[in-house]
């Protein structure tokens, strides 16, 4: 009789060993999914990164170019190339040169031959948006190599200098129309 009490409360472990075990089993198997969402996030994430570090080298098929700015305000390492409007390659690098002028290397991919007397110039999407270099293909029959130098480059646009000019062209036009109208008179 005495072992017919034990089993009422579980599998023989005493009173509520059942509901401790199954209290056990849900905390395991929830930790056990919170563990696998973390691993499954992190294979993610490292699978994100390894694709923009493989397209950014020229393990990718591609080669460096170099360009020299006065001013890339807002471009950043990853930034895109653009030839035509269509993306043939991403900024790789930025270092400040003993002249205190932005050295810019290129990843340009590998098909994509550009003249060398090509220019580039930094541009913004919109009036906000991310900066990116346009390529302008000259017309030289001679190809730029791997490490060789894009000679002609135009600054990023800053945006507040711009509106300066706009403002300052509007107040002389006010001016100039004020006193034609004071001429007329």
């Amino acid at each position: 009789m005495v072992t017919g009490v034990a089993r009422v409360g579980g599998s023989g472990g005493g009173p509520g060993t059942g509901t401790r075990r199954r209290a056990m089993s849900r905390d395991s198997r929830e930790i056990l999914i919170g563990g696998g969402a973390i691993v499954v996030l992190a294979f993610i994430l490292a699978f994100l990164y390894a694709g923009k570090e493989i397209r950014g080298t020229a393990a990718a098929g591609g080669y460096i170019l170099n360009a020299a700015f006065n001013r890339v305000d807002g471009l950043l390492p990853g930034a895109e190339v653009r030839l035509g409007g269509i993306p043939v390659g991403r900024v790789k690098a930025q270092v400040l040169d003993g002249y205190y002028r932005a050295q810019v290397s290129l990843f340009i991919d590998a098909g994509v031959k550009l003249p060398l007397d090509t220019s580039a110039a930094i541009n913004t999407d919109g009036l906000f948006g991310t900066k990116y270099i346009v390529l302008e293909p000259g017309g030289d029959e001679q190809y730029l190599k791997a490490g060789g130098r894009i000679e002609f480059t135009q600054d990023a646009l800053i945006v507040s200098r711009l509106l300066d000019l706009i403002i300052a062209k509007g107040r002389a036009r006010m001016k100039a129309a004020k006193e034609q109208s004071k001429v007329r008179k």
